[in-house]
């Protein structure tokens, strides 16, 4: 009687143990979103992969848009957390733009699968579609909302560039735009291109952070 008085239905976990089973969902979304692609996957699809029933997925899930959004919010938290040690260790603010820069690229680099999904993927949902790095950030648990608290933080940054004397050549918005555009172009071609025979990869890096930094502070 005692293993009837523990059984859980089929899909949930115990008390606790939902983190784990949400994981769980998220890898198996990505895998197939990036094996099959966004449109192909369904809830049912992933909720097999997981080992659990559709019902028990949208637990933790209400559609395919959410699980998406909770993805790219996941990636953002990697890129965040490089953040969070260049805040704490660096204290010049023309460094700081630097290391920004230089850990987009690593970090896209180190993770190219989540990079594909988030920036090369066409099926982003709509909420992203429409704002972008634009969406407001004013609730930073909103579904989505990760690529615009980076950004935040990157215009944040070079504003304090300015602030401290050093003048820029644009907006602070427009330079961390331009800033994005350059290092996604360089990401996305070691990427998208690994067997192309691109001369030294760190040189590469070094010259496009050069050039960046060189087009948005004032000479």
């Amino acid at each position: 009687m005692s293993g009837f008085a523990t059984a859980l239905p089929a899909g949930r976990k115990r008390r606790g143990e939902g983190h784990t089973r949400r994981e769980e969902i998220l890898q198996a979304a990505k895998e197939l979103f990036l094996e099959q692609g966004y449109d192909l996957t369904t809830i049912r699809r992933i909720a097999d992969r997981v080992g659990i029933s559709a019902p028990a997925l949208y637990l933790y899930f209400k559609d395919k848009e959410a699980l998406m959004l909770a993805l790219c919010d996941q990636t953002f938290s990697h890129l965040s957390e490089a953040i969070d040690e260049i805040e704490k260790t660096v204290a010049d603010p023309l460094e700081r733009v630097r290391r920004f820069g230089e850990a987009y690229v690593r970090f896209g680099l180190s993770h190219p699968d989540e990079y594909r999904l988030v920036f090369l993927n066409p099926n982003i949902p709509e909420p992203l579609r429409r704002t972008g790095h634009r969406m407001p950030t004013d609730d930073p648990t909103a579904p989505g909302v990760g690529g615009a608290l980076v950004f935040k933080r990157l215009v944040t940054i070079i504003g304090e560039l300015d602030a401290s004397g050093t003048k820029l050549n644009y907006p602070p918005d427009t330079c961390g735009e331009l800033c994005w555009m350059g290092l996604h172009g360089l990401v996305s071609a070691f990427i998208m291109k690994p067997d192309f025979p691109w001369s030294n990869r760190d040189l590469l890096i070094n010259g496009m952070l050069d050039v960046h930094l060189k087009g948005i502070v004032k000479a």
